[in-house]
C-alpha cells in the first residue's frame, strides 16, 4: 500500500530522515485504516506566521495553530462530487507548523518527532472524515491516533 504524497517544506528546517519518516508514518496509518492504494496527500511544512494567514484567511481563527488540514472530499456549497473511472482517491492538504510543534515537544516532553508525527497523523484522520467536535467523536480519533503512532514506534 502506497499513498502518492507531495512534501513541500517552506521551512528548509526538516531533514531528509524526518520527511521519511513522516512519509512512512502515513503509509503505514493508510494501511491501517484500508486507504485505497494510490490515494494522494499534500503536506506542508509552515512558519508560525504562514499557518496564522492561512489559519485567519481559511478558518475565520485570528491565530497561529498547530495543524490545519483541508480534505477534499467535503464538499462545499454549491460544490459537485466528481466520480470517474481510474482517478485516484484524492485525500487533501495537511499544513503543519514546524515552530508549533517544536514549542509543543518540549511543552509536552516528548521528541520533535513524536511531535510531528501526532500532527501528520491528526491532520491525516482529519482527511479521512474523522473529528473531534462531540466528546464521542474526540475519544474516538484521539484513541485512533495513539494507536497508530504507539504500533508504529512513535510513543510518548
Amino acid at each position: 500500500m502506497t499513498l502518492t504524497i507531495d512534501f513541500l517544506d517552506e521551512t528548509n528546517e526538516l531533514t531528509e530522515e524526518q520527511i521519511s519518516e513522516m512519509e512512512k508514518l502515513l503509509n503505514f496509518a493508510a494501511e491501517k485504516e484500508n486507504v485505497e492504494a494510490d490515494s494522494e496527500v499534500s503536506v506542508t511544512f509552515v512558519t508560525n506566521e504562514r499557518i496564522w494567514e492561512i489559519n485567519r484567511d481559511y478558518r475565520d481563527k485570528d491565530a497561529p495553530t498547530d495543524v490545519i488540514s483541508f480534505a477534499m472530499e467535503e464538499l462545499g456549497e454549491g460544490e459537485i462530487e466528481l466520480i470517474g473511472a481510474g482517478m485516484p482517491r484524492v485525500l487533501g492538504d495537511i499544513i503543519i507548523s514546524i515552530a508549533k510543534a517544536k514549542e509543543q515537544a518540549e511543552e509536552y516532553g516528548h521528541s520533535f518527532l513524536r511531535e510531528l508525527g501526532f500532527l501528520t497523523v491528526h491532520g491525516f484522520l482529519h482527511l479521512l472524515g474523522y473529528d473531534h467536535m462531540t466528546e464521542d467523536d474526540e475519544k474516538e480519533m484521539f484513541t485512533l491516533q495513539k494507536e497508530i503512532l504507539d504500533e508504529y514506534g512513535l510513543e510518548r
